[in-house]
Formats: C-alpha cells, structure tokens, sequence
C-alpha cells in the first residue's frame, strides 16, 4: 500500500502496375487502372493540392484511396491498442510510476541494466559527444580494459534515445514547458518515503515509452502485412487477433523492454514486409530495394542475434529458388542488398569480426556463386531432384566451409559458444558456457505446454492447414516439374517475370512456409526463439482469407462466415489468455539489493573494482558507477573466460584458489549470494559451494 503525494514540478515510386496489384489499395483481381474515357474527366476535376492532389499523385481512383485510407486507419488502430495494451501491463506488473529512480534502475535486471547504464552514461554527459565518447571508450565494464561499447554491444538504440532525449528536454527547458511531475511516495512498512517522477522528462519514462511506441507501430504494420499477405484486410485483422490472443507467447517487451529485440524485431517485420512486396512485384525499384536494405540495417544493428535469423530467411530464399520459385535476377538483386546491408554494418559497427564470420556472411557468398554457375550444373547434373539436391549440398558444404576459413584467418571465436549450445542440444556435450545458457529455462527446448497453448486458440490448426495446403500445391509442381523437365523450369523463369504469374504468387507463399518451418526449429531448439515463431504463425493464419489458397470454400461471403467463425472459437481463449495478462498486478520491491547499493555508494570508493554474478553486475555499473571485471553479455570470448575465473568463488575451489584468480582481475570487492548456493535445479552440480557461502555482503579481497 503506497501513498502518493505532490511534492514539484520538473522542466526538463512504385510503378503503375505494382500499384495496381497491391492488396492494401484493392483485392486481387480488379484493377485500379481508370478507364481510357474517364481519365480526362477525372484528371479535370483533380486538385493540385490536398488529399484529392495526392491521390492523383499516387494514381489512385477515388474508391481506391478511400481502401487505402481505411486501412491505413485500421493499422493506426491496432498500433495504438497495442501500445496502450504494453504500457498497462508494464505499469500494472511493476507500479513503475511509483518506484524511485533507482528502484526503476534495479527493475532493469540482467544485459537490460547493462544496456540501459549506456543510456545513462550519454544523458548524464556534459554533452552529447562526450557521452558518445564515454561509451565508445568505456573503463568501467570490463576493468582495467578499455573497449568501444558501440563495438561489442550493439547499442545503437540508447545512442539514438540518448540523443532524442536531450534534444527533447533541451527544447522543453528553451521554451520552458515542463517535462515531468514528482511525487513524495510513502512505501509503508517503515522504509522511508522516496522520490518517484513521472512524464517523458524522465528518463526512464521517455526509455520505456519509446520502446512500446516502437512495438505499437510494430503492430500497425502487422496488420498492413497480413491484410498484403491474404489480399484482404480481414486477413490483417486476423494477424493482430491472433498476436492479442497468444500474446504471451509472441512477445515480452512487456516485461524485459531493454533487450535487444524489443528494438530489432519490429524492423524485421517491416523487412518481411518489404520482402513479401518485392517477391510478389515483377521488377522491384530501386527504391524498394534499398528499403529492404535499410530494414535490414535497423535490424542487425540493434541484435547480435539478427545474422541468425537473416540466414534463416537467406536459406528459405535459396530454397525457393531451388524449386524453381525465385528467378536468378531476383534472388541476386535480394543477395547484393544483404551484402551491402552487411558491408554497412559492420562499418557501422567498427569492424565486429562476428558479422563477417558468421554463417549468413558465408551463406551470402556461397548462393551467390551457386547461382553465378547455374548453368555450370545444368551441364555436369540432371534436371530435377539431382541437381536441386547438389546444389544444396554445396550451399551447405561451402558456407560451413568458408565459415571456418573465415574464422581461423581472422582468429575470431566469439560466436564459438553458439557451436557448444546446439552441440549440447544433441548430444551430452556440456562445459561451463553451455550450462551456463541451458540453465536459464529461456534457452532449453521448447516446453510441451507451448504447442498446447497454440491449440487452444487454434493458431496451430490453422497453420497446419494453411501449410498443408501450400505443400500439397508444391508437390504438384515439383511433380509436374520432374515430369516434363527442363522445359517446365525454363517456363517457371519466364512466368516469374510476368505480370501477377501463378507461378510468383506461389513463390510468395512457399517462402513464407519454409520461413515458418525454420522458425518452428529454431524455437524447439531454444525457447526464447517463440518471438520469431508466434509472430509469424499469425502472419501465416491470416491466409484463411486468401481466395488463391481457400476459393473453394466458395464465393466471398462464405468463405468470411468461416473466417468469422473461426475468429469466435479463438476468441473463447483468446480473451481467457488476455484475462490472464490483465490480472497480473504486481509491485517491483528488491530492499536487500536496495541496501546493497546504498552501502556501496556510501562505503566504498568510486574506482573500487567489483565482482560477483552477472545479473547483479549490471546493476552495481548501472546505480552505482563502479568498475565491474565481468557482466551478462556472453558474446565475447574472453569476457566468458573472465566470468568462468569469478565464479569460481561458486565452485569447489580452495578458497586460496579463487583469492589468487579475483586478485589476478584486479578486484577489490567480491559480492557473494548465497542463494546461488542453496537453490536447487537440475543443473547446481557444478557450483556446490558448501561452506563457502555463508554471508551476502561485500567482502573485501587483501
């Protein structure tokens, strides 16, 4: 029970043809083209200005525009309940108006304390471009190293919050409008009364709110996607539906919003987006080229994780084309917009070897070379399942080939730990990074209860169906494509380049499908992998609308009565689920870490060197300002190494052991938990500490 009171007031050009096709303006199958005798007569009666004068522009029939204009607002809808929807779950589940500053730091736990220290760092500088040069030249996270933060953390984000934020609270301050209000809150039960601020003035307020306005518009393009996808905007409305309703399964920016991917993966769905257009247009612009790239470029740069899931969409791309789905023009002009994208970010992120030796920088150049000898294995291998089957053979034999050259030449291992984790998923490989990852249940297998949840609101049923039926298509033309051989492939090139070709329209929903499949194992190898999965099951669900798939259902209005039936036996769940969500009222309390970090501030040194788990050194570099030796990003090989040394004080170690390796770090003080010594889960054999964990206070290391 909290009281609050008011105690001040703070200052702080797509072609004709592409237009005509696309079902956000009108369904597939009627043309937006004017009639020959009522151009004049509409051109005549066309402003040069306003709404009319843009529709001209756009050219666009007034019943288009109005299509368009719906859907736009539709979009604008679902993103603004979405946002709203994040932003009452993350209040309601932390109170997090009512918490003191360094309460809402200490609610940041684990890599988003981390993450959000940089932020910090930037708005507390005496400029802009001191903060910059603060966190590229950073002393405090890995001492006595000194390492470019922008480099190894991918923290393009809080460089752009940052910088947002001053601006902000430097242009409020100028024409002296107030930014935020603070409150005196009564914690009760003894403790005393704390500060807490509310409005965009505040820093972790404007933080947090400009990650749920990026996922509010992540969901405004859901729509748009689905409603492009299906060739109706029912499809769109059952893409969102289907995101509420499984909620908890597709995202958690609700709960963690500093993580990378609270960033990233809304531009991978904007590039999805823009892919799907490029795959369905018959000869992309330039333009929607180079917006391919920029998505592409705002993904990667927020997540190390994004190469991955890029070398998914690569490889499903490859496959495609392989079946005779993808013209080699396309395929190439997609390949040089990744390479360039690549190029750039790793400019962009001062020349991380990790990008370059990754498994989808390899993938990039061994497609690419595949393609450029197409004609080389037409000559040496027969048309049909032989040469499709060489040909993956030697994308996967030259990619995990040129991935390892790669590797040795540039001595690069930070992404070595990746390797272990998927060794240890089929094997009984493990070490100490392995168990480290597969403790955290986030990063074990799927849990069975999941593909339980996804029948109950029947989103796998559905996806079962749709794939079934996008299957089914393929494997008669993969049949028909055997049977009158190189002739029909010869066909399927042509008929890609043609205007709304049966054979691109096919393409489109073949990719989707592998991209699905290669999502669902991705998420059954590692859990936290569902934001990739969920997502795009509701995607793929808003193809019960699409006439090419499900026409035979019957005419239009049928086929909606279904759509809307099924909509209604979802919802029984659906609204179960968000019920759930919904009541989840909560209230963020950590005294004894609270207590921690007032102790250190007060009793120790500002250049005092700390150790101890990950999750809580991020907290202390965050609230307190002190040098750590180690934290919670494990992309670096030597910061993993580093880790392994300290908690070795968690191991069975002789006490003078583990003094020699903390002092061989330079550390002063040693933060010991002991409940990382009583608590048991499958996985504790490898840190019984015994005796050794007997107080949880700093100790002082001589």
């Amino acid at each position: 029970m909290v009281a609050k009171t008011k105690k001040q007031t703070g200052k702080s050009p797509a072609t004709q043809t592409d237009r005509d096709r696309s079902p956000l303006v009108s369904p597939p199958g009627k043309s937006n083209v004017r009639r020959p005798g009522r151009e004049g007569k509409a051109f005549n009666s066309t402003h040069s200005n306003g709404l009319s004068g843009i529709r001209h522009k756009l050219g666009l029939t007034p019943s288009a525009a109005a299509k368009l204009g719906i859907t736009l607002l539709l979009a604008a809808l679902t993103g603004y309940l979405h946002w709203y929807h994040l932003t009452q779950l993350f209040e309601n589940d932390r109170h997090f108006s009512h918490l003191s500053n360094l309460e809402k730091e200490m609610a940041f736990r684990t890599e988003m304390g981390l993450y959000y220290s940089y932020y910090k760092t930037i708005i507390e500088a005496p400029s802009f471009l001191d903060g910059l040069h603060m966190v590229m030249n950073d002393r405090l996270t890995e001492h006595p190293l000194v390492i470019n933060t922008l480099k190894r953390f991918n923290l393009y984000p809080e460089v752009v919050l940052a910088s947002w934020y001053r601006m902000y609270t430097g242009v409020m301050a100028y024409f002296g409008i107030p930014t935020k209000m603070c409150w005196s809150i009564n914690r009760g039960e003894g403790l005393t009364p704390v500060d807490s601020c509310e409005g965009m003035g505040d820093p972790a307020y404007f933080y947090v709110t400009c990650v749920f306005l990026l996922n509010g518009m992540m969901m405004s393009i859901f729509f748009m996607y689905g409603s492009y996808l299906s060739g109706s905007r029912l499809g769109g409305v059952i893409t969102t539906l289907c995101f509420f309703f499984n909620h908890g399964e597709s995202t958690r920016v609700m709960w963690t919003p500093p993580l990378r991917e609270s960033f990233a993966y809304p531009f991978l769905v904007l590039q999805m987006l823009l892919l799907t257009y490029i795959l369905r247009t018959r000869n992309p612009s330039r333009t929607a080229m180079v917006a391919l790239g920029i998505s592409n470029l705002c993904f990667m740069l927020p997540w190390q994780f994004a190469q991955f899931v890029l070398l998914t969409q690569v490889a499903s791309l490859f496959a495609s084309y392989i079946l005779g789905y993808l013209a080699a023009a396309k395929m190439q002009s997609i390949l040089v917009t990744h390479m360039i994208t690549l190029g750039v970010c790793f400019v962009l992120m001062f020349g991380n070897s990790m990008l370059l030796t990754s498994f989808y920088a390899s993938s990039l150049v061994s497609i690419w070379v595949i393609i450029a000898m197409r004609e080389r294995f037409a000559q040496v291998f027969r048309q049909g399942i032989v040469i499709w089957v060489m040909q993956g053979l030697a994308w996967v034999c030259s990619t995990v080939l040129l991935k390892f050259l790669l590797s040795t030449v540039l001595g690069a291992s930070d992404d070595a730990h990746i390797s272990g984790l998927i060794k240890s998923k089929f094997t009984s490989y493990k070490d100490f990074h392995t168990l480290m990852y597969t403790c955290a249940a986030e990063f074990d297998f799927m849990e069975l209860e999941t593909p339980v949840r996804y029948l109950k609101t029947l989103l796998l049923p559905i996806n079962v169906l749709v794939v079934a039926l996008i299957a089914g298509r393929t494997v008669q033309d993969v049949v028909r494509s055997l049977r009158h051989g190189e002739k029909t492939l010869a066909k399927t090139e042509d008929a890609d380049e043609a205007a709304g070709s049966e054979i691109a329209a096919k393409g489109e929903l073949v990719y989707h499908s592998l991209q699905l499949m290669a999502f669902a194992v991705l998420a059954i190898l590692i859990m936290r992998l569902k934001l990739f999965l969920t997502p795009h099951m509701c995607i793929m669900a808003s193809l019960i609308c699409s006439r090419q798939l499900f026409g035979w259902i019957g005419e239009k209005f049928k086929q909606h009565t279904v759509v809307f039936a099924v909509l209604a036996i979802m919802a029984i769940q659906g609204m179960t689920n968000l019920q759930a969500q919904w009541a989840i009222i909560g209230e963020f309390s950590n005294l004894p870490q609270e207590e921690l970090l007032d102790w250190i501030q007060e009793n120790t040194r500002p250049n005092a060197v700390f150790a101890g788990a990950m999750p809580t050194m991020a907290s202390v570099k965050l609230s307190t300002g002190r040098p750590i030796v180690n934290h919670p990003h494990y992309e670096d090989a030597g910061l993993r190494e580093r880790t392994k040394l300290v908690y070795s004080m968690y191991s069975r170690m002789s006490g003078e052991t583990v003094k020699r390796n903390l002092m061989k770090l330079g550390v002063d003080f040693f933060i010991l938990e002991d409940s990382w010594c009583t608590r048991r889960t499958r996985y504790t054999y490898w840190m019984d500490c015994h005796e050794i964990c007997t107080i949880n206070k700093c100790l002082w290391c001589e």
